[in-house]
């Protein structure tokens, strides 16, 4: 397995020097201002995240402020209301994504921030202070718990909203294969486990960032 400052070299030299690659890395938000996002946003990126599965993103970003107006804002209080006759209603509104088990997502993950909110004190705060080198325990809690939400689309949800993170999309999975971390996709617990010490690993060697290892590992694959 190559070491951080290897990998580094790898994807500067593939993407227009150090000072550039340096750059391009994304920025992470401190716990502390992580914890100040009220849950009501938290939940509008997680359902934005669900509502772009299967479609063109930019199909959801121009319905976007219809979506958050037929949706009360992604009030929780309001959103795990959500009745029969609301999805009916919700059904017929062309601002939003018509989609029955997408929009019952939101219901449902308003249920689980609510809960979150009573463990936690909020939502945001057992997303902002989960420790990192058990992101993956993290993305378990939304895969059981949550609807929709595990996997990849509770990871890009998470990176747009500045918390720190891995998302393991195609190049990142190369990357780790090529590395010997894994043999192909990783969704065993196993395979994940093996993952996430890959990347404490890195983490440890240099400091950085999950999502900055995670750019770092993608930007090395041709």
């Amino acid at each position: 397995m190559h070491n951080f400052d290897e990998l580094f070299e790898m994807a500067a030299l593939r993407k227009g020097g150090a000072a550039s690659f340096e750059a391009s890395l994304p920025e992470i938000k401190p716990a502390r201002d992580l914890v100040k996002i009220s849950d009501d946003r938290w939940l509008a990126a997680f359902s934005k995240g669900v509502f772009q599965t299967g479609l063109n993103w930019k199909v959801v970003e121009n319905k976007w402020d219809g979506i958050e107006e037929a949706l009360w804002g992604f009030d929780i209080g309001r959103c795990k209301m959500m009745s029969d006759d609301d999805l009916d209603v919700l059904l017929k509104d062309t601002r939003v994504i018509r989609h029955a088990q997408k929009l019952l997502s939101v219901r449902d993950n308003a249920v689980f921030f609510a809960e979150l909110a009573q463990e936690f004190g909020s939502a945001a705060r057992a997303f902002a202070e989960w420790p990192n080198d058990d992101f993956i325990g993290l993305m378990a809690l939304l895969k059981k718990r949550g609807s929709r939400i595990g996997g990849n689309t509770g990871m890009y949800a998470l990176r747009i909203m500045g918390r720190d993170g891995f998302v393991l999309g195609g190049d990142v999975v190369k990357a780790l294969v090529r590395e010997g971390v894994v043999d192909k996709t990783p969704t065993s617990m196993k395979a994940l486990i093996a993952v996430q010490d890959a990347f404490n690993t890195w983490a440890a060697e240099s400091g950085r960032s999950l999502a900055a290892i995670s750019r770092t590992l993608a930007c090395t694959v041709d």
